[in-house]
């Protein structure tokens, strides 16, 4: 494709963003319905996310998916926002337009439809969540509308009770306290980026009977011991794809199929399954 002054840009808005596999995929949609359009990392360092937020927009990009740190700050600029987002409390979709910048949560339905395909019904299901950033809200989100009995840990623990005032759940000061009676456990933090991380509990508990997703989309700690343990895992990058797609839908209204953003990572794959 050639890119002149008539190709749309798109992006995703994070600190740090050069691991992001959302450029693979969200380009190979737009090559799949023939638009002219292209999507492009912006890393932003957090004291200059304001700025290139009003100045996204300033510029004429159409539309950002908005990942680590920002989900929160995204959703308090922007003009607009959807009843999801607004709930959820972060947003991960901006559109921008003349009127103003509209902000949306897809995370909660890219965590659903991957959730499902091992855990087709959540109600009742004991889930174990750790993190409460961002990610975490939407993940919580979902999980109350499908009637899960939640667990929450983090490691500021004054956090964590501040989302279990929103989304009803219990706090648990430690996740060794709860491990082995949950069904699902569920990564929210940032933990496992790198390889030097603290480990987020004792994965010597873990046990078959787990189903486990780390919402990082490479293979981490967790992920590795959770292999070890014969425990069934749920892709992270899965939740990323179908998130994705939902995003490509409120700035294009094109539905681009799974197969087709699934192939644009499939190396990946194997990192996380």
């Amino acid at each position: 494709m050639i890119l002149d002054g008539y190709t749309e840009v798109y992006g995703v808005v994070g600190y740090p963003i050069k691991h992001s596999l959302s450029p693979l995929f969200q380009n190979k949609a737009f090559e799949h319905f023939s638009l002219k359009a292209v999507y492009v990392p912006f890393e932003v360092k957090p004291e200059n996310f304001e700025k290139a937020f009003y100045g996204l927009w300033a510029l004429g990009v159409k539309g950002v998916n908005i990942t680590l740190p920002y989900k929160e700050k995204a959703l308090e600029l922007s003009h607009f926002a959807d009843p999801h987002a607004k709930a959820i409390g972060s947003a991960n979709t901006l559109k921008f337009t003349p009127e103003g910048v509209y902000a949306y949560n897809t995370d909660w339905i890219g965590f659903l439809k991957a959730i499902k395909k091992v855990l087709p019904h959540l109600r009742e299901v004991k889930a174990l969540v750790l993190g409460a950033g961002g990610s975490s809200r939407a993940i919580l989100y979902a999980l109350r509308r499908e009637g899960a009995k939640i667990y929450l840990w983090n490691r500021t623990i004054e956090k964590a009770y501040k989302l279990c005032e929103i989304f009803p759940c219990k706090v648990v000061k430690a996740p060794e306290e709860i491990i082995k009676d949950v069904e699902l456990i569920v990564n929210t933090t940032s933990s496992g980026l790198k390889e030097e991380d603290s480990p987020l509990f004792d994965y010597g508990l873990l046990e078959a009977k787990h189903k486990v997703m780390d919402i990082i989309y490479k293979e981490t700690p967790l992920v590795r011991a959770s292999k070890e343990k014969g425990c069934i895992l749920i892709s992270g990058l899965d939740m990323l794809l179908y998130q994705g797609m939902e995003s490509f839908k409120i700035w294009t209204g094109f539905e681009v199929p799974y197969d087709v953003v699934k192939d644009a990572v499939a190396g990946y794959y194997n990192l996380s399954e």
